[in-house]
Formats: C-alpha cells, structure tokens, sequence
C-alpha cells in the first residue's frame, strides 16, 4: 500500500528501510524519510520517553551542543530580536543562553509548554533543536512556524540528517522510537523552494532557513 508522504503530500512513496521495530519510507519528490504512521506511538508513551530526557542549561555540554545552532544564527539577528523556542522540552535551555545575550524567548512545546498565546504572535526567529524528527504532519507543522515567522526572520533548525540506506542501517538516531520524521539536505531544500526560504548548513546537524519576501 502506497503511502503519502506527510510533507508534500506526493504519492510517489516507497520503502526505504525496514528493521525488527519499524518501517521507513522514503519520498521521490521531496526525500524526507518517515515511519509508517503505524508505528508511531501514542502520545501518553510519546511523553514518557521525553520525560525521561535531561537537558539543562547548566550543563555545558548540552550548552556547546545548541551553540552550534544558537552562534551562527544569533550572528544573523538584530539587536533585541524577539523568537521562539518551538518544541522547548521540560527544561528550556535556549531561552536562558539568549536572553542573556539580550533576546526575548518565548517558549511552547505540546506537552511542557502548549501556551497558545505564544502561537498568537510573530516573531524575529524561531529555533526548533531536536524537534523536528518528531514531528507527524511535517507539513501542518511548518506551515504553523512559517506563519509565526516575519518576514525576513531565520527559522534555526537542529537535527540529524540522513546520508544513505547504507548508513541509515546503522545509524543510532533512528532507533528512537520517537524520531518519526528525517530530513537530508535534498529536503530541507524542497522545503526553502515551497516556503520560499534560502537555506544554509552551518554544520552537519543544523540548518539555518531565511524566509524571503513573497515576489
């Protein structure tokens, strides 16, 4: 049975890879990598999982991890540049690091922070670290932060991107059970040309999104 892609919504889907867990499937069109919607968990064990994730700013590790994304987008951003922290977790982190640089962050995430009046709002930036390989409907999501996102402003994104089949066998980032959605570069260009964002990659597992001016 074909299976639309979440994204762009092409039927022009196959299998990419199947384990003793789950099976992923892979579009000709936009090349996202995503798990059959019948292997996604419901979301009481969804949060389970993420309940158990310890992510502090404190931590300097986990602070050097989201500079990979905060330091070459804050170098894009006006003085005083007001964004969100969207799919934040239990522990905001990027909140504290850039408002002490003299940002204002606002945060949401679905099961820590669903504040609504967050997503009432425009906003400078946006940062999503970690959270886009869960995301369902990656297309209703992306249309939601594009909305929130002025014109002009920077959607900063972290996340690990698949390179082949071959790798992908072994690759550990899959074996999550909540990593639902991959995104290779191919992808995030196919997103930039539907959104009509310029898109960078300061590092392997980062990507910076410019959202331009509809023509």
């Amino acid at each position: 049975m074909t299976i639309a892609c979440p994204l762009c919504l092409s039927s022009e889907t196959k299998q990419y890879f199947e384990d003793k867990n789950r099976r992923y499937e892979i579009c000709k069109r936009c090349d996202l990598i995503f798990v059959s919607p019948e292997f996604h968990l419901n979301q009481a064990d969804e949060k389970k999982i993420y309940d158990l994730h310890q992510n502090s700013p404190d931590d300097e590790g986990y602070r050097r991890f989201l500079n990979k994304l905060l330091t070459p987008l804050t170098q894009k951003l006006p003085q005083a540049a007001s964004g969100l922290d969207f799919g934040c977790g239990p522990g905001p982190a990027i909140q504290p690091l850039l408002e002490s640089q003299g940002y204002t962050v606002s945060n949401y995430d679905l099961y820590y922070y669903q504040d609504n009046t967050a997503l009432n709002q425009q906003y400078d930036f946006i940062t999503c670290t970690e959270a886009i390989e869960h995301f369902s409907q990656p297309r209703k999501e992306l249309e939601l932060l594009d909305e929130l996102l002025k014109i002009e402003g920077y959607l900063g994104i972290m996340t690990k991107r698949p390179l082949s089949v071959e790798a992908f066998a072994n690759w550990h980032y899959k074996n999550d059970p909540t990593h639902i959605s991959f995104f290779s570069e191919a992808t995030f260009h196919w997103i930039g040309d539907w959104l009509n964002y310029t898109v960078e990659f300061p590092s392997n597992d980062t990507a910076i999104l410019h959202k331009l001016a509809t023509p």
